[in-house]
């Protein structure tokens, strides 16, 4: 979204960008799932309703996984004992 509001500027499409950066990184990108589609609807409150969190939320739960951010809201759902958060 950086990049498609002007926020970011690139030579090179966002896609283009995305796939060589996981090439050289050798990270895994995890499947947005069924299953943790529907588990982001069903999390434990309070949590805000922005949907991207919420995903992100699902499958750091779904995979065991520690979500690095500095999102006071997604910190304190951390804090909170919900999710695997670090703050940076």
């Amino acid at each position: 979204m950086l990049i498609s509001r002007g926020r970011i500027h690139s030579t090179k499409h966002a896609l283009a960008w995305f796939e060589d950066f996981v090439k050289a990184s050798g990270i895994h990108v995890q499947t947005a799932t069924p299953a943790v589609m529907i588990a982001a609807s069903y999390l434990p409150e309070p949590l805000h309703s922005d949907p991207m969190d919420r995903i992100i939320i699902a499958t750091a739960r779904e995979h065991d996984l520690t979500i690095i951010t500095r999102d006071r809201a997604i910190l304190a759902y951390g804090a909170a004992g919900h999710v695997k958060t670090l703050a940076c």
